[in-house]
């Protein structure tokens, strides 16, 4: 083995050689990120600070704007809706416009009521049943708030 190493050391040599080189080249090419002395802000792109900012600072503060408007759930010729549990001023709103207003009416659907109105709840689809609206309309309707409170809860 002595023997083989003292007549192919160049060669042997070489191959270190190239092998360090490979591996340098390998080394320095997958090395992606750079430090760099000079330290900039992301946003800056020549802006000053000052200019680039100016619509926050010139902005109102968020609790100084007007708030959303309210929709109005019922005008008084109806139930207040939200009284059910799962049912807020958006959904009492939709209920609205599909000409839902009394808890006697949401008490009185049936199979194919429900699932006519729940096609049009959108996002809120497959509320009705799992939170109980028939159930909890129908206690609101016939005025028993303590049963309800009992049942569903506070809020009544």
């Amino acid at each position: 083995m002595s023997e083989l190493l003292a007549e192919n050391w160049i060669l042997l040599a070489i191959a270190l050689v190239i092998g360090l080189i490979v591996a340098w080249f390998l080394f320095r090419t997958n090395r992606r990120t750079r430090v760099t002395g000079a330290s900039r802000d992301v946003l800056d792109e020549g802006a000053e600070r000052a200019q680039r900012n100016s619509a926050l600072v010139d902005a109102a503060p968020a609790a100084t704007r007007d708030p959303a408007p309210v929709t109005k759930v019922s005008d008084g010729n109806g139930d207040d809706l939200t009284r059910i549990k799962g049912v807020g001023p958006k959904l009492a709103a939709t209920l609205e416009s599909l000409g839902i207003t009394s808890f006697r009416q949401i008490a009185a659907w049936d199979d194919a009521e429900i699932d006519r109105i729940d096609s049009q709840l959108g996002r809120f689809e497959g509320r009705i049943r799992r939170d109980d609206w028939k159930g909890q309309a129908a206690l609101l309707a016939d005025g028993k708030g303590a049963e309800f409170q009992s049942k569903y809860g506070a809020g009544a």
